[in-house]
């Protein structure tokens, strides 16, 4: 997608963190914008900040991603209004912070639900209107944990690994159908992803991590993001010195356990 002037483009998790600064910086490329997210008030300033840029039109359309079952209904309203859909950024999500033996299953079923089947649902209730109108582009938010499991994140690891399986398996499925697959893996960036990241009550973690707060700007995460989409890259790693763990672990798995188990999980 070399040009992004007047494309329908619908951005989930776009209330904060990359989400928002995507939602900005594609405003800015004369994009028409769906923002979804749970929280209105926050999608409503969103939403405002779009209009003030260069956004030729700006639709929130609030989802609770954790029950997708409206799933379709939605993406109709989006069909009625702008005729097509030419992008689908599955970005919405939540984290975890917690230890695998202390998390009762119905934390990793909805931390399951939330990251993985819900933007599952909108994918497959979009693609039949991409394929019907010859292209699209299908982006979604796995994460390097996706890739490497990390201490406190069972749950989140194996959503972000369950993402990753599914939509390279997409991407082989769709390539010859002008559909577009990209699989975002951030790293650390400096989004309130831990402050919401669920504990093993439930609750959330409320907290800052240290590693969180020296990773990159949500700004300069999207910027990374917005130059894959413009190569069609299936995947992009985005942070920075800490994506060096996804190459330690495809060359020297033994070193990468070594690391792994040595690093302060938060």
């Amino acid at each position: 997608m070399k040009d992004f002037q007047n494309k329908v483009i619908w951005i989930t998790g776009a209330s904060s963190g990359i989400g928002e600064a995507l939602a900005y910086l594609l405003a800015r490329k004369g994009a028409k914008l769906i923002l979804s997210a749970t929280h209105e008030e926050k999608l409503l300033n969103v939403k405002e900040n779009c209009e003030h840029l260069n956004c030729p039109f700006c639709m929130i359309l609030p989802l609770d991603l954790s029950n997708m079952n409206n799933a379709s209904e939605l993406t109709t309203k989006v069909i009625e209004k702008f005729g097509r859909i030419d992008m689908l950024v599955n970005n919405g999500g939540i984290s975890q912070r917690a230890l695998a033996m202390e998390t009762p299953l119905e934390i990793d079923r909805k931390i399951m639900e939330i990251d993985y089947f819900g933007g599952i649902a909108l994918t497959k209730s979009v693609l039949p209107y991409m394929l019907k109108q010859g292209e699209g582009y299908i982006a979604v938010t796995s994460s390097i944990s996706g890739r490497f499991g990390f201490p406190l994140r069972s749950a989140y690891a194996a959503a972000k690994f369950a993402i990753y399986g599914f939509y390279e398996t997409l991407h082989a499925e769709l390539a010859a159908k002008n559909i577009t697959v990209t699989i975002i893996c951030p790293g650390r960036v400096r989004t309130n992803i831990s402050f919401h990241a669920l504990d093993k009550n439930g609750k959330p973690h409320g907290v800052m991590d240290p590693g969180q707060d020296t990773g990159i700007t949500p700004e300069k995460a999207a910027l990374q993001i917005l130059k894959a989409f413009r190569k069609n890259k299936r995947e992009v790693l985005v942070g920075g010195k800490e994506l060096l763990m996804v190459y330690i672990k495809r060359f020297f798995p033994g070193l990468h356990s070594k690391i792994v188990k040595k690093i302060k999980p938060e």
